[in-house]
C-alpha cells in the first residue's frame, strides 16, 4: 500500500528517539515497555506495527512532554499537530489523491490509540478534523475535494464538526439552523454549540435545514472561517479537553454558495451519521490510549509505592485490581477493532457494532483510567501525576459522538427491529 510506504520512510527518515526531557510520569512506561498480555501491537500486521511505532515515538516525544502545559494554560498546539500531518495523520482515512494517507478503519484506530497516550485531549481534536475531512472528501464534489482536502491532510488549515444546537443535541433530527435558499447561495442562520475548535479552525462542515421536519430536511454544507455573518461565542471553560478550544458557532445571514454543499439536498443528516460512525471509534480508540497509559501508570506506581513496609504491588487486592483493568482494556481494544474492521467493510451489522464499541470502550476505558487514580491515593489528585488528567480528558467520551445513553438505544433498535 503507498500510503503505508509513506509512512514507513518517513519513520525512517524522521525516527523519534526516547528523549530525557520527557513528562514526568512516562519515563517509566517507557523504560520497563509494555507488558505482553496488554501489548497493543499484537494481532497486527508488521505494516501496521510500523506506523503504529511511528505514533508511539511521535506521542512520546512530541506530545507527553507538553500534555500538562498544553492542559493548564489551554494551548491549541498547531505547530505539532501540523508535525504529526508530516508522518500523514491529518488525513489517515482521506484518499491519497487529495493528499490523504488512504489507511482503514483499522489502521486508523491504531494510529489514534498510540496518539492518545501522549496526550488524548489533542488525539481526540485530530480524530474530529480527520472526520470532517473524510466528509468532504467522500461527499464533496471533486471541485470541494480539491480546494478544501490538502490543506486539511497537512493540517495547514483545520475543521469543525457541527451538528450540537443549544436545543438539539441528542436529538441531533430536531436542529434549528435554518439555510434559506437565495439565488446561488444558502443563508444560514441559528447557532451551534460546543464545537471543538471553534473559532480557531478554518473550516466548518455545517448541518443545516434546508427543507421541512424530522432529519430529511437536513443538509450539510462547508463554510469558511472569514465569512460575513459567521462568528463565535466565549471560549467555553472546561474539566478536561483542555489543548483544544470550544466555542459556540454564530450564524447570522452567513451567505454559503451552493456549491459547498456535500452530497444532495436533503442528505445531511444522513452524512452526519455516516461521520459519525467513524468518529465513535475514533473517540473510543483515543480512550484506549489514555487507559493503555493508565494501566501502566498504575502497575508502576504500585511497584514503587511502599506502604505497611511492602510495595503495595505485594498486596493480592491490587493484584487483582490491576488484572481487570488489563482485561477490560483488551477485551475494548478487541472490540473496537471488530467495528472498525465492519465499518471498512460497510457490513450490516456496522452501525450497531460501531456503538458497542463506543459504548463499551469509553465506559470501561474510563472505569480504568478512574481505578489508576484510586491506586495513587493522594499523588493521584495532584496535577503533578498524569494520571488526573487522563481521567479528566476521558470523562466527555462518555457524552460526545452520542451519548452513551444514545448507543444503547440504537443497539435496543437493532435488535427489536430484528426481533
Amino acid at each position: 500500500m503507498a500510503a503505508a510506504a509513506t509512512l514507513s520512510r518517513l519513520a525512517r527518515l524522521g525516527s523519534y528517539g526516547i528523549s530525557g526531557s520527557r513528562g514526568l510520569i512516562f519515563n517509566r512506561i517507557q523504560k520497563r515497555g509494555v507488558a505482553t498480555c496488554i501489548d497493543p501491537s499484537i494481532g497486527l500486521t508488521d505494516e501496521q506495527k510500523e506506523f503504529q511505532k511511528v505514533a508511539f515515538d511521535f506521542a512520546a516525544n512530541e506530545m507527553a512532554p507538553h500534555m500538562a502545559e498544553w492542559d493548564q494554560n489551554e494551548i491549541f498546539p498547531v505547530k505539532t499537530m501540523q508535525k504529526a500531518a508530516q508522518l500523514g495523520f491529518g488525513g489517515i482515512y482521506v484518499r491519497p489523491e487529495v493528499g490523504g494517507s488512504g489507511l482503514s478503519r483499522l489502521d486508523t484506530s491504531i494510529i489514534f490509540e498510540a496518539l492518545s497516550t501522549g496526550c488524548t485531549s489533542t488525539t481526540a481534536y485530530i480524530s474530529i478534523h480527520n472526520m470532517c475531512a473524510w466528509m468532504i472528501d467522500t461527499f464533496g464534489t471533486n471541485e470541494l475535494r480539491e480546494k478544501f482536502c490538502p490543506d486539511l491532510c497537512s493540517m495547514e488549515k483545520f475543521a469543525s464538526y457541527c451538528l450540537t444546537e443549544p436545543g438539539s443535541g441528542s436529538d441531533a433530527a430536531s436542529l434549528l439552523t435554518s439555510a434559506k435558499l437565495k439565488g446561488d447561495h444558502y443563508v444560514l442562520n441559528g447557532s451551534k454549540a460546543f464545537i471543538s475548535g471553534g473559532g480557531d479552525t478554518d473550516v466548518y462542515v455545517v448541518m443545516c435545514r434546508t427543507g421541512g421536519k424530522g432529519p430529511k430536511g437536513i443538509s450539510c454544507v462547508v463554510v469558511e472561517k472569514g465569512t460575513p455573518g459567521l462568528s463565535f461565542g466565549k471560549k467555553e471553560k472546561k474539566v478536561g479537553w483542555n489543548s483544544q478550544p470550544t466555542r459556540a458557532v454564530i450564524f447570522e445571514d452567513c451567505a454559503v454558495p451552493v456549491t459547498n454543499r456535500l452530497g444532495t439536498e436533503g442528505q445531511g443528516f444522513n452524512i452526519a451519521m455516516k461521520g459519525l460512525n467513524g468518529g465513535r471509534i475514533n473517540i473510543a480508540s483515543c480512550s484506549l490510549g489514555a487507559a493503555h497509559a493508565c494501566v501502566q501508570l498504575a502497575r508502576d506506581h504500585i511497584s514503587v509505592r511502599k506502604q505497611f513496609g511492602e510495595a503495595l504491588s505485594n498486596s493480592q487486592f491490587l493484584q487483582f485490581k490491576l488484572a481487570e483493568m488489563a482485561t477490560r482494556l483488551v477485551a475494548s481494544r478487541l472490540m473496537v477493532r471488530q467495528a472498525a474492521v465492519a465499518l471498512q467493510e460497510d457490513r450490516e451489522d456496522a452501525v450497531s457494532l460501531c456503538s458497542m464499541a463506543k459504548l463499551f470502550a469509553t465506559d470501561e476505558c474510563f472505569s480504568i483510567c478512574n481505578q489508576a487514580l484510586q491506586m495513587h491515593g493522594g499523588y493521584g489528585y495532584l496535577k503533578d501525576y498524569a494520571v488526573q488528567q487522563f481521567v479528566r480528558d476521558i470523562r466527555v467520551h462518555q457524552i460526545l459522538e452520542g451519548s452513551n445513553e444514545v448507543m444503547r438505544m440504537i443497539i435496543a433498535r437493532n435488535l427489536l427491529t430484528e426481533s
